[in-house]
């Protein structure tokens, strides 16, 4: 039997007589995919995670951990681990990026009055659920965002991105130059206090579960399988410089500000100057700004996937700026110019 009726044929166990229809829900970059079961009006996910390239246990794992913090995640109803399938309780289908789209219609303009604070509302939900999964941190609870993670996933940048998609080969000199920034980076990133990661906190998995978006069930919180005991500001560089969705900078400031006064009050081990733990975001986003320009490079050239291309540009603007505001990373900058064939346009230092 094919995916679909190893599901169908689970469902009808778990719901002998009744009668049910399916529809997609949501497919993300992996193998996994969601379904949405509509049974006598009652609705229920079901997660598809293929054996041979998924495992379910990590997710139970988190949902239980994220749940005991304090969040809204799914709840696991039923799991068939033997052919690699859960059903969950279902968080909606209104996710941040389809409303804060519809707030910040022309994601490249400046969205004002209301507006605005319709979106603040939406970031001080998700930045208040964050806390509480941050508070809950325990050092033996997920694997560690180690120095051989991080550095695995920035060289998706010179093997996918650089390689592959622009079809560049580096010279000696230039591999040197950029194992160096690598090294930097890292330093900077192993040195920041740790708690937990989700890994891709952004519009796409953080659903709007209630019409007010003040309300404690918001976000709902989904595709965190993947979490690790990592550095602190990882999951806010997600949420705030997101491949899927541009606010201009005086809002994310703003946006990130409210975090960093609230991580404080409630004791995360947040540097007490606010410049400091600005430069750690930017250096942070660095590090996932190679690797996200890495997996959608890969997620094209390997696996076929060419919608994330649309996406390349955003990723490119905030490593760019990035690097533009540092001295430690201006070789970065003049390797992404030699790359892509731009004179480097110097900026600030801080």
């Amino acid at each position: 039997m094919n995916r679909q009726q190893l599901r169908d044929v689970w469902l009808q166990s778990l719901f002998p007589g009744a009668s049910f229809s399916v529809t997609t829900a949501s497919a993300d970059a992996s193998f996994r995919s969601y379904f949405r079961v509509n049974m006598a009006g009652r609705t229920f996910i079901v997660m598809d995670a293929p054996l041979e390239h998924e495992n379910c246990l990590p997710f139970i794992h988190v949902a239980q951990l994220f749940h005991q913090a304090g969040v809204h995640v799914p709840q696991v109803l039923q799991q068939n681990l033997e052919q690699g399938f859960l059903l969950l309780t279902d968080l909606g289908d209104t996710t941040y990026l389809q409303a804060l789209n519809e707030i910040n219609t022309n994601t490249t303009s400046v969205p004002q009055g209301d507006n605005v604070m319709q979106a603040r509302n939406l970031y001080g939900a998700a930045t208040d659920a964050l806390i509480k999964i941050q508070m809950a941190s325990s050092t033996d609870k997920l694997p560690h965002y180690d120095e051989a993670m991080l550095l695995r996933e920035m060289r998706l940048f010179p093997d996918w991105y650089i390689a592959r998609h622009l079809q560049v080969t580096l010279d000696e000199k230039q591999s040197a130059a950029l194992n160096n920034i690598f090294q930097r980076i890292l330093q900077n990133n192993l040195a920041q206090p740790h708690v937990y990661v989700h890994r891709d906190y952004h519009s796409r998995n953080l659903m709007v579960t209630t019409a007010n978006l003040n309300f404690s069930d918001n976000p709902g919180i989904l595709d965190f399988q993947d979490a690790v005991w990592g550095p602190i500001t990882y999951d806010l560089v997600s949420l705030f410089k997101d491949a899927y969705i541009h606010w201009e900078e005086a809002d994310t400031l703003d946006w990130l500000i409210r975090y960093w006064e609230k991580a404080r009050a409630a004791g995360l081990p947040v540097h007490a100057d606010f410049a400091e733990f600005y430069r750690d975001y930017e250096w942070m986003g660095v590090q996932r700004h190679l690797k996200v320009l890495g997996i959608f490079a890969r997620l094209y050239h390997r696996d076929g996937k060419d919608g994330y291309l649309k996406n390349l540009p955003l990723v490119m603007k905030y490593l760019r700026d990035a690097c533009e505001r540092y001295e430690d990373l201006k070789p970065l900058l003049k390797l992404l110019d030699t790359s892509q064939n731009k004179q480097t346009i110097m900026g600030f230092t801080v």
